[in-house]
């Protein structure tokens, strides 16, 4: 696929249609890391970030806290 860099306000850039996004698991908002290597050859890949479940993170919160309840309250 050939894309043309173009000129959006004082930077850059290339736009890529909705097919595009969607071919690639991409959706406006998401982070992809960007990298140059020798040759100019750049790659554009999708950071997968870890979603956690907020009723799992607050119980291990809570385990946490209670285990180290000591340490707390000396460093408090």
């Amino acid at each position: 696929m050939t894309k043309t860099i173009e000129k959006v306000g004082n930077s850059h850039g290339i736009v890529f249609d909705a097919a595009f996004l969607t071919s690639a698991g991409l959706k406006p908002g998401d982070e992809v890391n960007v990298e140059v290597h020798p040759g100019g050859t750049i790659t554009i890949t999708p950071v997968n970030r870890t979603v956690i479940d907020a009723s799992a993170a607050g119980s291990t919160a809570r385990r946490l806290i209670e285990k180290n309840d000591e340490l707390f309250r000396r460093l408090s």
